[in-house]
């Protein structure tokens, strides 16, 4: 709530508009218990279907109070849905075997399981809290598909704002995880990545909410996407084949 508050500030409300703020967080609150009464938590196991498939526990509904709580401040769980994730990836004209695909606020894992349904080089997740890290690692030794192609996955718990990116050919999948100022961190990593080694990327940013963050950055331009994503990658040298 602390950084929440911060970061309000400098985004929205300068200095001033206390009440503004003050208002917003108890929406937030009242947000948080109105879902927290029985019948919401009903609706969030209607995503169970990808892990009685998959003997996984992927669901929001099984997410613990503190988690939905926290994501109200920083981005609430929601899994990807499958047949969405195979679109945004048909999307790509890409030669999966030479690219990294990195997922920043991977919760507890459904997107890396399925993208190991691609024959990536290398799949790597990126989770702030650690309940949902601890759950998409177990999902990983628990996950059995004879479609698996990638069995190279890995799960990091780290603030996604301040991972180095690996200097492979990356796909960066983005299921809107990042207030705006955090998200504009990233980009500036990215930025700074793709400056000392230049190489293709793709950003496949789902659900963008905050798109004009990626829109104004001078290095990335859009090449595809319908109302439900958006697909960018590098402009000129630093997105080299």
């Amino acid at each position: 709530m602390r950084h929440w508050w911060r970061d309000q500030s400098r985004d929205q409300f300068g200095d001033h508009g206390i009440l503004d703020k003050a208002s917003q967080l108890i929406q937030k609150l009242w947000d948080f218990g109105k879902e927290s009464m029985p019948e919401q938590r009903r609706q969030r196991y209607g995503d169970m279907e990808y892990d009685w498939e998959n003997r996984v526990d992927t669901t929001s509904g099984t997410v613990g109070w503190r988690e939905r709580l926290l994501g109200l401040f920083h981005s609430p769980y929601q899994p990807t849905e499958p047949a969405l994730f195979d679109e945004m990836m048909a999307s790509l004209p890409i030669d999966f075997e030479k690219f990294t695909f990195i997922d920043l606020g991977s919760g507890k894992g459904r997107t890396l399981l399925m993208a190991s349904k691609y024959p990536f080089q290398k799949i790597i997740g990126v989770e702030l809290m650690p309940e949902l890290h601890r759950t998409a690692e177990k999902n990983m030794r628990d996950y059995r598909n004879p479609t698996q192609r990638c069995t190279d996955i890995v799960s990091v718990l780290a603030d996604a704002s301040n991972v180095d990116l690996p200097g492979t050919p990356l796909v960066i999948y983005l299921f809107n995880p990042l207030p705006q100022r955090a998200l504009g961190k990233v980009l500036q990593r990215l930025h700074n990545s793709l400056t000392r080694v230049p190489r293709p990327v793709w950003v496949v940013y789902h659900n963008p909410l905050l798109e004009d963050v990626l829109r104004t950055s001078a290095f990335l331009e859009k090449v595809g996407g319908t109302h439900q994503y958006s697909v960018y990658r590098p402009t000129g040298k630093t997105g080299s084949e």
